[in-house]
């Protein structure tokens, strides 16, 4: 007697997900618990609905809190704010992620995070850390901009796209930087006090990408303020979003609410100074050409009422007038060309390959990147020389 073989059941995406909605949905506890949890990751959407992330120190737990029950709150919900969220616990069928669907909302108190930054901020403030007298200015032109971020990452790539745009002349370093998690405060107060001790840099810019209050937090520590503090160097604080604030930003000379801003907040923008000096030139050949016009009406109104000699001393005057209003056209132009070559003079004195021809060379690995220490180097790696007049492929002996 043969044994018949049972087939496998095969079930979609959309049964089981659909299976384990049923089963949350039936659940009397799940369909009406409270949960007690810190707001994380909190998003206000246009429709009115809100997206949070519930969390403790165990695990986290994604809700969401659709308009009609958001209108009835009586509180603007924050991250870091803790809370107590009654509602029910369902699978979105289309994502199959199960979260909570909230229904009411109080708020139970600060968290501790916003409490320490809260403390923080008060012992700053009356410290005098926050004062505009200490803010230094910022070098309208920078010989070279020290960056403090992480090396890779969209921050770091705005800010040396933006400078490169704007004004080519500046010398970008950047400091490889942790900018969350553990040692990353210790690795914002190094970069920062590495560049002070250096002294290779007009600026520096010191900053991340948006995240959570957990991810800005490294500059919310009281070693990164004193480091801003401290600093010689002016800095411009550049972390998160617009709506992100840190007590960096407070200490900081200058606090940018992203870090392209940070980068146009650090250099001048090259086509709008020579945009400057051509409008400069064209006020004064108007003023010029305009003083020559009303010279010439002015001699065209002089009347003949004397007999000769008396015309003849008009004539005398004019050529006094003519050669008076040459001199002043002549030290004009001459004031004009000064100024143009200056500037001239000054954006060619900032290029990098003006250094060069002043002897200096710059090495270059394969992959483009310029060699800055000899620590990375070993015997047999080949590089480039990159001289005024051309390149040469060399090797460590």
């Amino acid at each position: 007697m043969t044994q018949q073989r049972l087939e496998p059941r095969i079930a979609t995406v959309s049964q089981i997900n659909g299976y384990v909605k049923k089963i949350l949905d039936h659940n009397i506890i799940l369909n009406n618990v409270w949960v007690k949890g810190e707001i994380s990751n909190y998003k206000r959407h246009t429709s009115g609905h809100l997206y949070i992330t519930l969390k403790d120190e165990g695990g986290v737990l994604k809700a969401v809190m659709f308009r009609g029950a958001a209108q009835s709150l009586g509180f603007e919900p924050r991250d870091g704010m803790k809370v107590m969220a009654r509602g029910r616990v369902s699978v979105y069928e289309a994502g199959g992620a199960y979260q909570l669907y909230i229904e009411e909302m109080r708020q139970e108190g600060i968290g501790d995070l916003y409490a320490a930054f809260e403390r923080l901020k008060k012992q700053l403030e009356g410290e005098g850390l926050f004062d505009a007298r200490y803010k230094k200015p910022v070098p309208r032109f920078p010989r070279a901009v020290g960056i403090a971020t992480a090396p890779t990452g969209a921050a770091v790539r705005d800010i040396i796209n933006v400078i490169t745009r704007r004004y080519p002349a500046a010398e970008i370093m950047i400091y490889p930087t942790l900018v969350q998690g553990e040692g990353a405060k210790e690795s914002v107060k190094n970069a920062i006090e590495y560049f002070n001790r250096a002294g290779n840099v007009d600026t520096i810019i010191v900053g991340r990408g948006g995240g959570s209050i957990e991810d800005l937090w490294a500059f919310n520590e009281e070693i990164v303020a004193r480091a801003i503090f401290a600093s010689k160097i002016p800095i411009i604080s550049a972390v998160g979003h617009e709506t992100d604030f840190t007590i960096a930003d407070f200490t900081a000379d200058l606090r940018a609410p992203t870090p392209s801003a940070a980068a146009e907040m650090a250099v001048p923008d090259t086509a709008e100074l020579t945009a400057g000096i051509n409008i400069t030139r064209a006020r004064l050949e108007r003023a010029v050409s305009k003083k020559i016009e009303n010279g010439l009406l002015v001699l065209r109104r002089f009347k003949m009422r004397t007999p000769r000699d008396k015309i003849e001393e008009y004539y005398l005057r004019l050529d006094g007038m003519s050669k008076r209003m040459e001199h002043a056209l002549g030290l004009k132009m001459s004031d004009s060309k000064k100024s143009l070559v200056s500037s001239s003079a000054k954006l060619d004195a900032l290029s990098p390959l003006k250094t060069l021809t002043r002897g200096y060379a710059i090495p270059i690995k394969s992959d483009g990147s310029v060699i800055r220490s000899a620590k990375g180097l070993k015997s047999g790696d080949e590089f480039s020389l990159r001289l005024k007049d051309g390149a040469k492929d060399c090797m460590v002996k």
